[in-house]
C-alpha cells in the first residue's frame, strides 16, 4: 500500500511540475514567423531598404521564470549583412515588474536602458533588408535574469549584454517576424 501511495504522490508531483506555464512573448501586431507590417520596418534617410515607419511592434509576455529581477531584450536579423547578422535592438534593465511594450515604446527609448545596435544606435531599428534578398526572419529575444534593472550601464554591444549576462539568465522566451523588401 505504501508503495502505491509513493507512486501516486511521485506522479502528482510530476504531473504537477510539468505543468508549470511557459515563459512567453508575443505581439498583437504581427503572430510567430508571420510577415510584419511595413510600419514596423526602418526609416533610415540615405537607405533606399528602408521603406517602413521605424515604429516598434508592441510586445507582451507573461509567465517569467521564478526569480526575475529584470530583462533583457535583443532583436537580430542573423543573416542580414550578407550572413553576418545585424542587430536592430538591444535593450536591459527592464525592470521586472514590466509585462509589455506598447507600440512605439522601444522607438522613443522609455523603460530600458539602451545598448548600441548594428547602425550605432541605442533604439529600435527597423528591419531594412535589401530589395531582392527575400524574407528575413527577425528574432526578438527576451531573457529573464536575476540582475537588477539598474545593473549594467548604457551602450552595450549585443555581444557584451551576453557575456555580462552569463550566469545570471533564468530563461528565454522567442518571437520571429519576417520580412522583406520584394
Amino acid at each position: 500500500m505504501k508503495r502505491i501511495l509513493l507512486c501516486f504522490s511521485l506522479l502528482a508531483c510530476a504531473t504537477a511540475a510539468s505543468a508549470a506555464p511557459v515563459f512567453t512573448l508575443h505581439s498583437p501586431d504581427f503572430n510567430d514567423n508571420d510577415v510584419m507590417a511595413k510600419t514596423f520596418a526602418g526609416n533610415a534617410k540615405g537607405n533606399a531598404s528602408c521603406t517602413g515607419e521605424g515604429i516598434s511592434p508592441a510586445l507582451s509576455w507573461n509567465n517569467p521564470p521564478p526569480g526575475t529581477k529584470s530583462f533583457a531584450l535583443t532583436l537580430v536579423d542573423p543573416v542580414g549583412a550578407k550572413g553576418l547578422g545585424v542587430n536592430h535592438m538591444v535593450a536591459y534593465n527592464i525592470p521586472f515588474q514590466r509585462t509589455s511594450f506598447a507600440r512605439g515604446e522601444l522607438t522613443d527609448g522609455k523603460g530600458y536602458t539602451g545598448g548600441k545596435n548594428s547602425p550605432g544606435t541605442l533604439r529600435y531599428y527597423g528591419p531594412c533588408p535589401p530589395a531582392g534578398s527575400g524574407q528575413h526572419h527577425y528574432n526578438f529575444t527576451l531573457i529573464a535574469t536575476d540582475l537588477p534593472a539598474n545593473a549594467l550601464g548604457q551602450g552595450l554591444t549585443r555581444e557584451e549584454l551576453l557575456s555580462k549576462l552569463k550566469g545570471h539568465t533564468l530563461g528565454a522566451a522567442g518571437l520571429i517576424g519576417r520580412f522583406g523588401n520584394e
